[in-house]
């Protein structure tokens, strides 16, 4: 572990064999996993929990309090799992007392200059690319992949597998398995591509591709098409996702290309 230049406090816990490059700096309550790399420049805040097999590039700002006026003080985390890659200058914010945490998880890359504010959760296997912003108490789910100069509103929550276009503004939920474009932001398709990269059947992607053509293409509201896709599409792990989904969505799901909003 290279300490030269530096400013580590002694009781952080870094593991032995972390590579910390120059003019870093590392406050106390830190925890950083097994042969995790850190860039110099970059500032590691009380809170923060890296896991292992991570990479922190120049100028990314980890755990620093949320940017919220109704933060006191609290003490709180920004937790990051194993094999997740912070580039250039990307901020990640610690948890409020409403959650505690800001979380994210495995196998994530998060862009340079990406932000990711207080309270947010966000699944494994993720892609954030550059300048995508996410404000506060947002959850995003597995594989989801953020094309550039996406912004994210507030309690909003994304699917797994999700694909959103760049430069979108998110105002409503994003359905599992579902790309989504334009502005006001729509339903563009299925996101088979995403699907089956990731190992996920032609029949599990045709079903899925069923149920939105009855939630997005049908002339029936959402309650009459959830309805719809409950008693005639076949049960699977992935219509029930898209169903939990939709059925907990508090800020509304995007509508299709011929649906009012």
């Amino acid at each position: 572990m290279t300490k030269s230049l530096n400013h580590i406090h002694p009781n952080a816990k870094i593991a032995s064999n972390v590579t910390i490059k120059p003019f870093t700096t590392i406050h106390q309550d830190v925890e950083i996993g097994e042969n995790t790399w850190i860039g110099p420049n970059v500032t590691i805040m009380d809170g923060a929990r890296i896991g292992a097999n991570c990479k922190v590039f120049p100028g990314a700002v980890i755990s620093a309090i949320p940017q919220d006026l109704k933060f006191k003080g609290e003490e709180s985390l920004a937790i990051i799992g194993d094999h997740t890659v912070i580039r250039e200058c990307a901020t990640i914010n610690r948890g409020t007392s409403a959650t505690g945490k800001t979380e994210i998880g495995s196998h994530c890359l998060i862009m340079a200059y990406s932000h990711i504010a207080h309270d947010c959760l966000v699944g494994n296997h993720c892609i954030f690319s550059n300048n995508s912003t996410l404000a506060g108490h947002i959850t995003i789910g597995n594989h989801v992949v953020l094309a550039g100069l996406t912004a994210i509103q507030q309690f909003c929550s994304i699917g797994d597998f999700a694909f959103i276009s760049g430069g979108s503004l998110v105002r409503k939920d994003i359905p599992p398995y579902t790309k989504v474009a334009r502005d006001p932001l729509i339903f563009m398709g299925v996101n088979s591509i995403g699907m089956e990269r990731n190992g996920v059947g032609k029949e599990q992607i045709r079903l899925v591709q069923e149920v939105y053509r009855t939630l997005f293409k049908s002339k029936h509201n959402i309650s009459q098409a959830l309805e719809i896709i409950k008693n005639e599409i076949e049960p699977t792990e992935e219509r029930d996702t898209i169903l939990e989904f939709i059925e907990k969505s508090s800020q509304g799901i995007v509508r299709g290309y011929h649906q009012k909003s």
